[in-house]
């Protein structure tokens, strides 16, 4: 993470300007929003329209004012910027603008590669074999069902030749051919159907693991992005269901660039796995906390209002900034590492996206803010 935004940076060049907070992003100018949103909300007006409106100028804003091409790889990552879904992506651009490096098409070509070769297609992969075996399984169903109608269809034949030929023994001795031939068959076709329930069987528990691989982040072991929205969707309708209230934070490791640049990536990759075994300290069957990505956290406060969260995630983090670090490859003091976070209200907004990306942009005000706190939004 960068170091503090000059207000004339910000202006006009980052994230939150096209947001519509051109001019300031400090706290005078969410307190100014929040009021804009009251008003609006007493006058009846449609906010949800009116955030989409927002939405689509701020994305419409960020393209033609960095020259970007309308194309669809560029629409949906605007999207995941503006709209909240990707913060990783919304802070990756403020960086760009608070070091001068300012965005362009092949920058974002980039960025939109790299989340291209990041995807995770082994449960695809799985979904796909499975889709085949329960093909051929069918397939050998198929047969077995056809092979017993022919066999009926002959024994009735012969049955009904009993009645009329008095010489049996040629009919017995053709029924005992047509038998054994079945016999055969109906060996055949369960050895296929055995091999096939077995392949299913495995692929079952494979589907299985790769989907439980798919929620979980490697690296700390916490549930990854997915799983979160899963767990927010769930949450988010029993809450309101109960009339419980329901908080959301991002969390960010503050200069996290600086450690990865100093002290190496596999002592960065360290301090995500200390920040997140911090974080999970505090996690139960209410509280759920996930990597959203990089040095990004995201949490779930079920029952507790957004005061309340922050209260708890701020004793958290003060504890941890207590801590002293040292790289143990080189024995080097690392010193403090911190983290700065936005907590924000589920049900302020109009859903729980709006409340993640408002989060997001408290965290924003904490890094501007100094870092190393926790900003209600």
């Amino acid at each position: 993470m960068s170091t503090t935004t000059d207000k004339s940076a910000s202006s006009s060049g980052s994230l939150l300007g096209w947001l519509g907070r051109r001019g300031s992003a400090s706290k005078d100018a969410s307190s100014d929003s929040a009021n804009g949103a009251a008003a609006a909300a007493a006058g009846g007006m449609d906010l949800g329209k009116e955030t989409r409106r927002q939405l689509m100028e701020s994305i419409t804003e960020f393209l033609l004012d960095n020259g970007l091409e309308i194309t669809p790889a560029n629409l949906l990552a605007a999207h995941g910027a503006f709209s909240g879904s990707n913060p990783r992506l919304a802070r990756q651009i403020n960086r760009r603008f608070e070091t001068g490096e300012g965005i362009d098409q092949p920058w974002l070509d980039e960025v939109n590669a790299d989340a291209e070769r990041n995807k995770d297609d082994s449960l695809e992969r799985l979904i796909s074999r499975f889709e085949n075996n329960l093909e051929v399984f069918a397939k050998s169903t198929k047969a077995a069902s056809t092979a017993t109608q022919n066999y009926g269809v002959e024994l009735e034949q012969h049955v009904a030749e009993l009645d009329q030929i008095s010489d049996t023994g040629m009919i017995i001795s053709n029924l005992a051919e047509i038998a054994k031939t079945m016999l055969e068959r109906t060996r055949k076709v369960e050895d296929s159907m055995r091999r096939s329930e077995e392949e299913a069987k495995s692929l079952r528990q494979s589907l299985a693991r790769a989907k439980r691989d798919a929620e979980i982040d490697h690296l700390t072991g916490l549930p990854n992005r997915r799983a979160f929205e899963t767990l927010l969707d769930k949450h988010y309708r029993e809450a309101q269901a109960a009339i419980e209230p329901l908080s959301v934070a991002f969390c960010d490791i503050d200069h996290f660039k600086r450690i990865n640049d100093t002290h190496g990536h596999d002592t960065g990759d360290r301090v995500i796995q200390a920040i997140g075994e911090s974080l999970s300290a505090i996690s139960n069957d209410n509280c759920h906390v996930a990597r959203h990505g990089g040095e990004e956290f995201v949490m779930l406060f079920r029952g507790l209002a957004a005061a309340q969260a922050q209260k708890r995630l701020d004793e958290l983090r003060e504890r941890f900034s207590q801590r002293s670090f040292v790289n143990r490859d080189t024995d080097e003091p690392m010193g403090q590492i911190t983290f700065s976070g936005g907590v924000a209200d589920v049900f302020g907004y109009t859903d729980a996206r709006a409340a993640l990306k408002a989060a997001d942009e408290a965290l924003y005000r904490a890094k501007e803010s100094g870092r190393n706190r926790i900003e209600l939004a």
